[in-house]
């Protein structure tokens, strides 16, 4: 008998619709039936998948093998039936709610012998909606690495794995989870593969997210998906010794798993839901979260992480109802460092607010303008940014539009141009300009964009003044020649200054009727 090169495994709970694509998908795979066994568990369907899969198993007989077993509650249990039945050099596990493209597992065969590879990822992309992280798939590669790469985001098993390595080690799901087993199984399978491989120049794998959102993983409950989160990190310890392996694997589970939990839907939960959550991840804290594991979440994982683990609730959920209504608390410049004062700034470690990365846009969404008129032929200018400090400050320029510049840091302006720095009495993050027409004008353009700029953890920020109200135009004379000076939005609604020549004629007109700057 001929050994198959692939066994297509596929677990199939009340998948109807998408059983019916999946099974399409895999039987007209280009690597031909003869190559291919597919091995179907239907785990007590009701929906009508189990008669989808006698129709294919009649259909295709000596290629499609149907089993069949009372509901086992996940994926973990059918699969692992499948396997002991599996007699193909490679083993790939499909989800029934998912579809192949027409290559697929042509292309992974051919790869996985090339390259004498264990397990093959190829790329995956979402449908209907569905989100898969995209960084392991940045380009094709032969041998990738379990701790240097983004492969610790990718542990579903929807992946080409050679049989044999799963029989040499007795890799099997973990029947008593749920959510998340397969987890375990991929983990377990990338530390004993003598070579991964990643292909990423053809989309191979498809997965969908179900019109009523009743994905397995996406309808589990707040604590089916705490437990699925703590025995995934109980199987991660018991596979790695402490140290900065571990702490670079379980950076995604307790960057994910667990700080998912403490996103918006937390403010959702019950009372006993949410102590629960908040007394697991305390436990896990202070089993696993290590320095140099903490050091790699981002502030905001590592200020909810620590609220939950304190217990303060109170302050986690005032937290999230401030940042679903769009808050941002002041920014505190400190040296090179700038840090979120939000709740619990000064009481918690200033790790949980530090902020890292470009600031433009949240920087850009705290400025205020307050006060915007003309005084003669000056343009006053004041407001407010979202700094705090000492060494916070503020200072403008008036360039021609359309042109750039480049930033220069601690830079200070002209008088005529606009005050820079703090007047006795000011705010860190106020600032009071007024700008000179005349000087303006000696540039020689018709616009002119007004910016803001402000250093910021080592960085510069050009920022542009929002303008809800533009005061009256003022008419002044430069040279011998009026001009009539415009404050007003452009089309992205940002301040900008309009200096329009007029006709001797209209500006002696006007000087009789009283029209001064």
């Amino acid at each position: 008998m001929t050994v198959p090169d692939v066994s297509v495994i596929i677990a199939v709970y009340n998948t109807m619709p998408h059983l019916r694509e999946c099974l399409d998908s895999v039987i007209g795979q280009s690597i031909g039936t003869s190559r291919l066994e597919v091995i179907a568990v239907d785990d007590g369907s009701t929906d009508g998948s189990a008669e989808e899969l006698d129709d294919f198993a009649a259909r295709y007989p000596g290629t499609v093998t149907v089993l069949r077993q009372a509901n086992s509650g996940g994926p973990a249990a059918p699969s692992n039936r499948a396997l002991e039945h599996a007699t193909g050099r490679y083993v790939y596990f499909v989800g029934a709610d998912d579809f192949l493209a027409e290559q697929a597992l042509e292309r992974l065969v051919r790869a996985a012998d090339a390259y004498d590879s264990d397990v093959v990822l190829g790329r995956m992309v979402g449908a209907n909606g569905r989100q898969i992280p995209q960084k392991v798939y940045a380009e094709t590669r032969m041998d990738i690495g379990l701790f240097d790469s983004p492969l610790p985001y990718s542990l579903s098993n929807t992946k080409l794995f050679r049989r044999s390595l799963i029989e040499e080690h007795g890799l099997r799901f973990p029947e008593d989870m749920p959510i998340f087993s397969d987890q375990p199984f991929t983990l377990a399978a990338f530390l004993h593969a003598r070579r991964v491989s990643v292909l990423a120049d053809y989309v191979f794998y498809y997965a969908v997210s179900r019109d009523n959102g009743d994905n397995i993983t996406s309808r589990a409950a707040p604590l089916s998906q705490l437990r699925g989160g703590e025995q995934v990190i109980e199987h991660v310890v018991r596979l790695l010794p402490p140290g900065a392996e571990r702490d670079f694997v379980l950076k995604r589970h307790f960057g994910y798993e667990l700080a998912k939990l403490l996103r918006a839907e937390f403010l959702t939960f019950t009372e006993d839901e949410q102590k629960k959550i908040c007394e697991s991840i305390a436990r896990l804290c202070t089993l696993y979260l290590t320095p140099g594991l903490r050091a790699q979440l981002t502030s905001p994982q590592r200020y909810r992480l620590t609220l939950a683990a304190r217990g303060d609730r109170e302050t986690l959920c005032r937290s999230l109802r401030e940042e679903a209504d769009g808050v941002q608390p002041p920014i505190l410049v400190r040296g090179q460092s700038a840090y979120s004062q939000g709740n619990g700034f000064g009481d918690l470690p200033d790790d949980c607010f530090e902020l890292t990365g470009n600031l433009a846009g949240r920087l850009a969404a705290g400025v205020e303008v307050s006060s915007l008129g003309w005084q003669r032929a000056r343009l006053h200018l004041a407001g407010q940014l979202c700094l705090t400090g000492a060494e916070a400050k503020v200072t403008m320029d008036v360039v021609p539009a359309g042109t750039a510049r480049a930033l220069r840091q601690g830079r200070r302006l002209k008088e005529d141009d606009g005050a820079a720095g703090r007047a006795p009495g000011q705010a860190a993050g106020d600032f009071r300009f007024d700008i000179g027409v005349r000087s303006l004008l000696r540039k020689r353009a018709p616009r002119y964009s007004v910016r803001l700029y402000t250093d910021v953890a080592g960085s510069t920020y050009e920022l542009p003044v929002p303008v809800s109200h533009a005061p009256e135009p003022v008419r002044t004379w430069y040279r011998g020649r009026p001009y009539r000076i415009r404050a007003r939005a452009n089309e992205h609604g940002h301040l900008t200054i309009v200096a329009v020549p007029l006709p001797l004629w209209q500006a002696v007109r006007d000087l009789f009727q009283g029209k001064r700057s």
